[in-house]
């Protein structure tokens, strides 16, 4: 199939995912499947994005991406992050925020700030106190300049180890003057160099309905996209050589596809398109405990609304999941 620019549908420049998606089950003699959450998880969850206009300790006004305002309610209980837990009344006017919100959409419960994830190779690591890391996040995230505070480098090297070039590094932070600023360990750095991800188990044989791992998230989507990036798409499909690693037994797939994701952890389940290649995600063997202890691997990276519409805490940076095709 051609491969089509941004602007004529695709993201990254792959064709429109729904218009793949719909040729794919047409191909297969399949139904296409709805994209969205199932609507059995009861009461659902909104993901909203950004900019703060105005904020009060009940009010909290934003510009969307596509450029209107929405006035939400902010519920007595909610909390905040930017950079630390806050009041919601503290955060600050121009924010880039991503919001979780009950009752259709309107009232909020839960606000991060600025947030970021800054996932990727070490290249290079200046400094002595305040440390300065050039991370490659992969060959469609290009380079990225990351700064580990001294506040903060005690709690992200003893997840960390191993800060030299050519080993992994994933932390959570806040962006601040075109950086991230890495605040807290979003894993434990896996023991081998980047090139050397663990073998899978015995290949995926089609037996298995549905594969267990973990599901993190990535704020190189777009603020209010709905999809996910997946380690075992074809190479050239997916436009990017270092696809196809992963130490989970993973099925192939293409862009396009819809992932049924079901978050152990909270029970909600949702049809993802598969909307990129997740090949920096592959190269983590790694677990999440954020309920239970899941199997190493990571099998989906999730759009911050799509994580956070299935239960996810983006300051916590994982859960549970198991995967399907939806």
């Amino acid at each position: 199939m051609t491969l089509v620019t941004a602007d004529e549908g695709g993201r990254m420049g792959y064709p429109s995912v729904e218009r793949r998606r719909v040729l794919a089950a047409a191909a297969l003699g399949r139904e296409p499947g709805v994209p969205g959450p199932d609507p059995d998880d009861g009461r659902p969850l909104r993901a909203i994005s950004g900019e703060i206009l105005d904020i009060s300790p009940h009010l909290i006004i934003i510009e969307t991406p596509d450029g209107t305002q929405e006035r939400l309610v902010i519920a007595p209980w909610a909390t905040a992050w930017h950079g630390a837990d806050t009041a919601p009344a503290d955060l600050p006017v121009g924010a880039l925020v991503t919001m979780r919100a009950l009752q259709d959409g309107r009232v909020v419960e839960r606000i991060w700030a600025d947030t970021t994830r800054i996932t990727g190779t070490i290249l290079s690591i200046t400094g002595r106190r305040d440390l300065t890391l050039e991370l490659d996040c992969g060959p469609h995230r290009g380079h990225r300049t990351v700064l580990v505070p001294y506040r903060a480098s005690g709690r992200i090297q003893v997840r960390h180890p191993v800060f030299e070039p050519g080993y992994l590094f994933d932390a959570i932070g806040i962006r601040q003057d075109g950086a991230g600023l890495a605040l807290l360990p979003a894993t434990s750095q896996p023991p081998y160099p980047a090139r050397a991800v663990p073998a899978p188990p015995p290949a995926y044989a089609g037996v298995q309905q549905r594969v267990s791992g973990t599901a993190t998230w990535s704020d190189t989507f777009d603020e209010d996209e709905h999809g996910l990036a997946y380690p075992m798409l074809e190479r050239s499909d997916a436009a990017c050589p270092d696809a196809e690693t992963s130490c989970t037994g993973l099925p192939y797939l293409s862009i396009g596809s819809l992932v049924q994701v079901r978050n152990v952890c909270t029970g909600r389940s949702a049809n993802v398109p598969v909307v990129a290649c997740g090949c920096v995600a592959g190269r983590f063997c790694d677990r999440c405990v954020e309920c239970d202890t899941s199997p190493r691997g990571r099998v989906a990276e999730l759009s911050p609304s799509s994580f956070v519409e299935l239960g996810g805490d983006l300051v916590k940076g994982c859960f549970n999941a198991q995967i399907g095709l939806g």
